[in-house]
Formats: C-alpha cells, sequence, structure tokens
C-alpha cells in the first residue's frame, strides 16, 4: 500500500501534461483557446474550444498556432468559438 500511492500521483503528474491547450491567435488579435491541437481541414482550423463545442476558422484568419503555454502573452478564454461561414 506503501507503493502504490507515489505510483498513483506519479502516473497522474505525467498524464497532466498529455492534455495540453492550444492559443489560436487570429490575424485581429483575438485568440482561442483550444483544448487540443487544432487540425486544418479543408482550408478550416477545426478544433474544439474551452466548452467542447467544435470550432472552424479559415486558415487565412490565423496568424499562429501555439501550445498555450508557449502564448507570449495572456490568453483570451472568454472568447466563444463558433463556426465561421
Amino acid at each position: 500500500m506503501k507503493t502504490f500511492l507515489p505510483i498513483v500521483l506519479l502516473a497522474a503528474a505525467l498524464l497532466t501534461g498529455c492534455a495540453s491547450r492550444y492559443t489560436i491567435t487570429l490575424n485581429n488579435g483575438n485568440r482561442i483557446t483550444a483544448t487540443s491541437k487544432p487540425k486544418l481541414q479543408n482550408g478550416n482550423y477545426v478544433f474544439k474550444d474551452m466548452k467542447g463545442q467544435v470550432g472552424y476558422i479559415p486558415a487565412g484568419r490565423v496568424r499562429e498556432v501555439s501550445p498555450a503555454n508557449m502564448s507570449s502573452s495572456r490568453m483570451s478564454s472568454g472568447y466563444s468559438a463558433e463556426p465561421v461561414k
């Protein structure tokens, strides 16, 4: 039992690093936080936002996609990502 708890804590710490978030910076300066790495499909970045909703952004509107911990300034987590037509 003494070795079980440290193993569980180590596993939890390792799995926490796997769930990285990404910041999508748009040309107008807005930022969107995605729960996983956005995928480029048919000229659009497809991602899931913090609410779990799927969002689509045309690649021409995206300036940068970077891991959230690597972004240069504060993220705006309140941005609502809705599909863009």
